[in-house]
């Protein structure tokens, strides 16, 4: 006898803490927002993230903010991504987010209380 159960569509699998400590999450400070030139729903950061270290991150969250509003934002990091172009623009980093199961909220992680540089573990 089989048994068939319904999996999530975003589940995904299990991961180790060592591959867990592999990602380089950390506090970054957005200073710069605006919409990419060649994608409706890509905006463009520049992102503090402490100590220097300014980087240019591309997301597709323009549906959902406008980037002016997310400037000075205190935001996570995903520091450690291998850089990649999107729609023509380079991207080193990511920024995490929480949404509801439909895609109709969405909400940049924010951590208003530390600073830019900070540590997220």
């Amino acid at each position: 006898m089989y048994y068939f159960f319904k999996i999530a569509e975003k589940t995904k699998p299990e991961i180790s803490v060592i591959d867990f400590e592999k990602i380089d999450l950390g506090v970054g400070q957005i200073i710069e927002a605006s919409k990419h030139p060649k994608a409706d729903k890509l905006l463009v950061f520049k992102v503090d993230c402490g100590n220097g270290d300014v980087r240019q991150i591309v997301s597709g969250i323009a549906k959902f903010y406008n980037p002016a509003d997310l400037v000075g934002k205190k935001v996570v990091v995903v520091k450690n991504l291998k850089p990649i172009k999107l729609r023509g623009v380079e991207s080193h980093g990511m920024l995490l987010c929480a949404s509801n199961s439909e895609d109709t909220k969405l909400e940049l992680l924010n951590v208003s209380n530390l600073e830019a540089g900070d540590l997220v573990s």
